[in-house]
């Protein structure tokens, strides 16, 4: 049976400190619910946080990295895949995950989203900003949620997984 994957992306070095406190509390409660973490699989931000707290838990981690720089790595990825597509890995970490989580925004993230959108892939904005959640909720064909804590996304997740495609 496939194993469920969730893709937690978010900013690395710019990531604001609840945006590294809700990424670690995600980790946790992904791994709590038996599903598999995929990230951008970096020693940086949320996916450096996100990794941590599945980790601390005992989940399973992946992290898709944009290049082939083995120190770059977190501690935290079980299973770490190499890619040397430096940002054209984002579309890997798409279609890679069954919902793909936003934990704050940058560049990078935004660029996650609008793939996901454009693959008609689940999102779910963990972000108080509220022109991103605009934006994409304007772009989107119902895809977008927002999520208000890490809790409330495994709750939404747990709705969009209890859909059959």
């Amino acid at each position: 049976m496939k194993k469920t994957v969730i893709g937690v992306m978010g900013p690395g070095e710019k990531a604001t400190p609840e945006d590294l406190k809700n990424a670690y509390q995600l980790g946790q409660l992904i791994a709590l619910q038996g599903w598999v973490l995929l990230t951008g699989g970096r020693k940086a931000g949320v996916m450096e946080q996100a990794s941590q707290g599945a980790k601390e838990v005992g989940g399973l981690t992946i992290g898709i990295l944009p290049d082939n720089n083995t120190d770059n790595v977190s501690d935290a990825v079980d299973i770490a895949i190499f890619t040397g597509l430096g940002n054209a890995r984002n579309n890997i970490n798409v279609l890679s995950s069954d919902v793909v989580i936003a934990c704050g925004m940058g560049l990078g993230t935004a660029s996650e989203v609008a793939l996901a959108l454009k693959n008609d892939k689940p999102v779910i904005l963990l972000s108080n900003n509220l022109l991103s959640q605009e934006f994409f909720s304007n772009l989107s064909n119902g895809n977008i949620l927002i999520g208000f804590s890490p809790e409330n996304c495994i709750n939404l997740i747990n709705e969009i997984i209890a859909i059959p495609d």
